[in-house]
């Protein structure tokens, strides 16, 4: 594992130490930061949900993101966030909580979140309500999720977009809200 671009190109990032968590491949990492970077650019606050190693939020700074927050309610994950984070200079802060909890203490809105939770528990559309209920996403902002091929975005908000590509057994879907 590693950083593909930007400021911190080719820092290594330690990989999870069991199979409890399952890192976003480098292949599949490039794919989505091209996407994001040629549709919605990458800047502004970034919300990294169900961090495991850091590896997407670590990413997104990297390329320019202004400041992110990361959440796990894994202690090894959120000791594997930290380990990754040394020698990132951009502002971060990192909560060791339940992704609900989070989600209802922050207070200010994101423009990039990485939604990243394990496969097959239907954890991205409950995140996603809450997300839209709270106004966590800005104007012009974008969700990621990665998720099996099988688990389909279902009742999501009407006003929100899902553009979702196949990578093998995996999907990635990119969400944003319509303009009005």
């Amino acid at each position: 594992m590693r950083v593909i671009a930007g400021k911190y190109r080719g820092k290594k990032l330690l990989p999870p130490p069991d199979k409890s968590v399952r890192p976003t491949t480098d292949r599949i990492k490039e794919t989505v930061f091209n996407i994001l970077a040629s549709r919605y650019g990458i800047g502004g606050r970034v919300l990294d949900l169900f961090c495991g190693s850091g590896a997407l939020g670590i990413e997104a700074l990297s390329r320019g993101a202004e400041r992110a927050v990361f959440v796990d309610k894994s202690p090894q994950s959120i000791r594997l966030t930290y380990d990754n984070l040394k020698g990132i200079e951009e502002p971060c802060d990192v909560y060791n909580t339940d992704y609900k909890v989070a989600l209802s203490k922050l207070g200010t809105a994101f423009d990039m979140i990485f939604l990243d939770p394990p496969y097959n528990c239907g954890l991205e559309a409950e995140a996603i309500k809450i997300i839209a209920e709270k106004g966590l996403l800005n104007k012009g902002g974008v969700i990621f999720t990665e998720h099996s091929r099988e688990n389909s975005l279902i009742n999501l908000p009407s006003s929100y977009i899902i553009d979702t590509r196949h990578c093998g057994n995996t999907s990635i879907s990119f969400i944003t809200v319509a303009e009005v």
